[in-house]
């Protein structure tokens, strides 16, 4: 075992860091410093600052941490596994808190009653296995999803469920508490983002009635009805960091941002389906909403690590989740020489890269049409392009700002300059969603018979028509993705 962890690292013992708190400390530390050929304690770190220093210094190949060392979280882990280093965490005998280090993304966990006789074995048992799994790291899962998902909790294993609640017995729905009674928990939705340029194109307005739509039974969008209780569970989520608006548009307060408080909690490792259930009032029979941020400048709170465990949640409350993301696409890092700061388009990137369907929405107008051919070839040059075809939606078409036959216009147009030949053309009519908007409703539950509702009716056709079928892997998955994608969830099956 020592010949290959050296082989790993080159040359040397295994370098090790502890972040261990409370009286524990000192039996660990004896425990890695009294293997000096095998081990190397390189480090004892009183905080997490400290530590993701050490880390990011590459003092460390795996950090032995604390469940309660404060501030340790999701985003913590994820910063940990950029930079290569394995986290092994002592927690208390208690399921709760083995469940929390697992899903904050901890590669392995020792009781601390276990500690004198498993700890050594256990930190080089996952050294050991990292020298045999890929290089590439950076996304929390990657362990578990090559194969690191059974570890020894004492004397018993422990199998780790990426998503899974401990409160939820697969099989079974959730019930009358506010989450889908529809179909097994343990089976996953398809993830819908609604992007584009900025400009204000109408992203918010075609993510509700797209939402409103996807969940309303065929019968109901033939007869120009609204959604009824027999049709699927839908779950609108607000995730523009710039100008949500979204709880305005139905009709509630935005006092307090669902998504931010969904963060908050799947950051501490305690997002659980009932949870996001209780965040997720109801807006319409069988439709719920995640509201988002107020005001622009809490973007930090919606941090990649923690959304990737919302969006995996939000696939098991609900059959259709339909994202309305911000515009733009940057790369903050890129542009930033600490590479630890919060990234301010990460909500969006996360969802785009989540998404089994990405729907494009343009204007109609000149300026509107060049900001879409250039917002497309951007979206190609990210990951999202490699593996997703988008839908394209021009909204607000009408013949004042594209002349006679606005339809074949628009149609050739994106044709020949974003090599676009299927485009979804949504009229303009504004006294339409003027009246859905007063009255915070959807348009089907205001202006039914409208031009505009039945073009948004035939793009949740279109729409659904592109989702994943059962056991094909998604547009997200890391099955159709390079090595280094993140969150290994499983495929889609409609409920």
């Amino acid at each position: 075992m020592g010949a290959t962890v050296g082989s790993a690292q080159g040359d040397g013992p295994l370098t090790v860091l502890c972040a261990v708190i409370g009286p524990i400390e000192a039996t660990a530390v004896a425990i890695l410093a009294g293997a000096p050929g095998q081990v190397d304690l390189t480090r004892r770190c009183a905080d997490v600052a400290e530590m993701l220093a050490a880390s990011a210094s590459g003092l460390c190949r795996v950090a032995v941490v604390s469940a309660d060392l404060v501030g340790l979280d999701r985003p913590v882990v994820a910063a940990l596994h950029s930079d290569g280093t394995w986290v092994v965490a002592l927690c208390p005998d208690d399921p709760w808190q083995h469940e929390r280090m697992r899903a904050i993304g901890a590669d392995a966990v020792v009781i601390d009653t276990e500690v004198t006789t498993r700890l050594l074995d256990l930190v080089r048992s996952v050294a050991a296995r990292a020298a045999d799994l890929p290089a590439a790291r950076g996304d929390l899962g990657w362990a578990g999803e090559n194969g690191l998902d059974h570890v020894m909790l004492g004397s018993s294993a422990f199998t780790h469920s990426p998503g899974r609640s401990p409160d939820i017995d697969p099989g079974h729905g959730v019930g009358q508490d506010g989450a889908s009674d529809g179909g097994p928990a343990d089976r996953d939705g398809t993830v819908v983002a609604v992007w584009g340029p900025t400009g204000a194109p109408g992203r918010s307005t075609i993510a509700l009635n797209l939402a409103a739509e996807l969940v309303a039974p065929p019968a109901a969008r033939r007869r120009g009805r609204a959604a009824t209780p027999t049709g699927d569970t839908g779950l609108l989520v607000d995730a523009d960091t710039y100008s949500g608006a979204l709880a305005q548009m139905t009709g509630l307060l935005d006092e307090s941002s669902g998504i931010a408080a969904a963060c908050r909690a799947a950051g501490q490792g305690a997002l659980t389906l009932h949870q996001l259930a209780m965040m997720t009032p109801s807006i319409g029979p069988r439709l719920r909403i995640l509201t988002g941020i107020a005001r622009a400048g809490r973007w930090p709170e919606l941090s990649a690590a923690s959304l990737e465990v919302v969006w995996q949640e939000c696939r098991r409350l609900a059959r259709w989740t339909v994202i309305d993301c911000g515009f733009a696409l940057e790369c903050d890092e890129m542009l930033t020489y600490d590479t630890r700061a919060p990234q301010r388009n990460a909500a969006t990137l996360s969802a785009l890269a989540a998404a089994d369907v990405v729907v494009v929405v343009g204007g109609a107008d000149v300026v509107s049409v060049q900001r879409l051919v250039r917002a497309l070839d951007d979206l190609r040059s990210t990951d999202v392009g490699e593996t997703a075809d988008p839908v394209v939606v021009v909204n607000r078409v009408r013949a004042s700002v594209v002349g006679r036959s606005p339809g074949p216009v628009l149609r050739e147009t994106l044709l020949r300059y974003a090599n676009v030949g299927d485009v979804h053309l949504v009229p303009d009519d504004q006294t339409a969603c003027d009246t859905a908007l007063l009255a915070g409703r959807t348009l089907a539950e205001s202006a039914p018979s409208s031009a505009v509702r039945r073009a948004i009716t035939d793009l949740a056709v279109a729409v659904q028509e592109r989702a994943p079928v059962a056991g094909s892997p998604r547009a997200g998955s890391t099955s159709a993705r390079r090595p280094t994608a993140a969150a290994p969830w499983s495929p889609t099956v409609a409920h």
